[in-house]
């Protein structure tokens, strides 16, 4: 049986994080190129650390990315050659609205993105596309804080607007915020938050946050208003939260840790605020501040499927625990001795995704898309020139196959699958070009040389044989 006819295979990127030309085409400055790679990185991504410009003292990866903004058509082609049957991409904010608050957008980026979604409907590949992949316009967090302020639903939705007119035709499947659960963990990247000493930090991201709610959910009524053949869905950071032990502090501790994962789709998908939740928020005095019509436009404006990311499990454990940690996906956990570890310490943990899918979907009942899945390692050229990345295969292959079988054999309901970095770009969590995700390598190194040639991995082939059978050779 295996995958359904028409399943989707493909891959995806952010523009930020492989566009590169951010000072071309009336482009203005967004939170995403302000993080700079290095030391200082974790503490801007948290909002602890201002950076609202760039500096000498700094380096910062998304200036150049790997020049997909010059190459789009090469990487198009090889994406097709692939046999991508869709290819999930981000649009740039600033690149339609540089400053963010302008009446009118920038034709200039919007030719740039008619000209790529062109592309691909040359080559037959379905566009998803992600309307904000954590961009948020430097001009708004100067003038209203990002999303903490009200204001930014305005902004974004003309943003929407803009987007769903002009890419009505080539456009039918879209995503209103990438990984809206991240704005707990990493508040500047999620929502161009920045703290002042002394802020109450959890009432400011969670008052963003349902900012960031209202906004999509009114997106999804604007989508279906001006293309009823339009399909959105929510995206999030996914994972399950396995307790470290039976001991019970340790499965309370992983239960509330999989609820607060979950809240974000919980409004999304059923309309309403979660009653562990409000009660949660309530108790710590920071339920957010909202408007009387914000119910109602949750509960009649949810979204027509589910996708999400998953790169590796959580392993929680009670506080009063002293176990080492793991690293992973912006978030910290403890470390499972059951899994192996990537070169970045992230947990490789296969049966998780199953394991993951089946939680989404008995919560949910809506279709789900694994739209970012892979693996950040060292790839290194041999002598000449090759990249044997069997490492990336056998992690994508079993993968792959824990996919399968939720499928087969548990009945989950998936639409398709986009590998994470189909080509190299640079780590959101790190900033890094040396830690690869992509089937196509790109020569750019960390220190900002290379030539930006494209060449094929060994994955590029394997993945190709994956797409063209429907995921049924996997060797």
């Amino acid at each position: 049986m295996g995958f359904p006819k028409g399943f989707m295979w493909g891959g995806a990127t952010a523009a930020n994080q492989c566009e590169g030309g951010i000072f071309e085409g009336g482009r203005g400055l967004a939170n995403v190129d302000v993080c700079p790679a290095g030391t200082d990185r974790s503490a801007v991504l948290s909002g602890h650390k201002k950076m609202l410009a760039m500096d000498e003292e700094h380096s910062y990866p998304a200036v150049c990315a790997v020049d997909l903004y010059h190459h789009f058509k090469e990487d198009i082609r090889l994406f097709a050659e692939m046999g991508f049957l869709v290819y999930r991409l981000s649009i740039s904010w600033t690149r339609i609205f540089p400053n963010g608050d302008e009446e009118l957008p920038n034709e200039e980026g919007l030719r740039f993105y008619k000209e790529l979604l062109t592309e691909c409907k040359k080559y037959g590949i379905e566009p998803l596309v992600t309307i904000c992949h954590f961009d948020c316009p430097i001009g708004l967090i100067k003038s209203c804080g990002g999303w903490r302020s009200r204001e930014m639903i305005s902004h974004y939705l003309r943003f929407c607007k803009v987007l769903l007119e002009r890419f009505k035709d080539d456009v039918k499947y879209w995503l209103t915020f990438n990984e809206i659960n991240m704005i707990l963990h990493a508040p500047f990247l999620g929502a161009g938050l920045v703290f002042e000493e002394g802020e109450a930090e959890e009432q400011i991201k969670y008052q963003a946050a349902h900012h960031e709610l209202v906004a999509s959910a009114l997106a999804v009524k604007l989508a279906h208003e001006i293309n009823p053949e339009n399909k959105v869905g929510c995206m999030f950071a996914a994972g399950s939260a396995y307790p470290y032990s039976c001991r019970p502090q340790d499965v309370w501790e992983a239960l509330k840790t999989g609820q607060e994962n979950y809240f974000f789709v919980d409004v999304q998908a059923r309309g309403y605020y979660p009653s562990y939740m409000e009660k949660r928020l309530k108790a710590q005095g920071i339920y957010p501040v909202m408007e009387p019509e914000d119910l109602q436009v949750l509960q009649q404006n949810v979204v027509d499927f589910i996708s999400f990311s998953y790169y590796n499990s959580r392993c929680i454990a009670a506080p009063d625990s002293m176990k080492e940690e793991a690293e992973g996906n912006l978030f910290r956990s403890v470390k499972n001795p059951y899994l192996t570890y990537s070169e970045w310490g992230w947990p490789i943990d296969p049966l998780g995704l199953r394991i993951t899918l089946n939680e989404v979907y008995d919560r949910y009942q809506k279709p789900l898309f694994v739209v970012e899945n892979g693996l950040g390692a060292l790839d290194q050229p041999d002598s000449e020139g090759r990249i044997e990345d069997d490492y990336r295969i056998d992690y994508l292959r079993k993968h792959i196959l824990a996919m399968k079988a939720a499928v087969e054999e548990d009945g989950v309901d998936l639409m398709g699958y986009t590998a994470w970095g189909c080509i190299d770009l640079v780590s959101a969590s790190s900033g890094e070009m040396k830690k690869r995700y992509g089937m196509i390598y790109v020569d750019k190194q960390d220190d900002g040389s290379g030539t930006y040639a494209r060449s094929r991995k060994k994955s590029f082939g394997w993945y190709q044989k994956v797409i063209a059978t429907n995921g049924e050779v996997l060797d």
